[in-house]
């Protein structure tokens, strides 16, 4: 039996709307089967300016390194520190799955 979809309630501002999708989820009020693919090319994600002390050795090296890879010292310290953070995140999962199996394992054998 299909179940129903529901109706979005109408709501007063942003900020209830974003109130409401914190607590439900979208699946319950859209039909899947008739979502589709799209792309945005032209949308560039939102970007905050920060400021950083660095060595100036380290900042040299980064330096140096950007001119050979032909690219702004600037992005090439974004591409170090984002594959950083992908390889981060995964060694962290490893060690949380890690920690589950060895729980696990006490939980057999208690």
């Amino acid at each position: 039996m299909k179940k129903m979809k529901r109706n979005i309630p109408e709501f007063k501002n942003e900020d209830e709307e974003r109130d409401f999708w914190a607590t439900h989820s979208p699946l319950d009020y859209f039909d899947t089967k008739k979502f589709k693919k799209v792309s945005f090319p032209n949308l560039k994600p939102s970007l905050k300016s920060i400021s950083i002390r660095l060595p100036e050795d380290l900042l040299n090296e980064l330096k140096t390194l950007a001119n050979k890879k032909d690219v702004p010292y600037q992005s090439l310290a974004k591409m170090f520190l984002a594959k950083q953070i992908v390889v981060e995140r995964e060694t962290l999962s490893r060690a949380s799955g890690r920690r589950k199996e060895k729980v696990a394992s006490l939980q057999r054998t208690g």
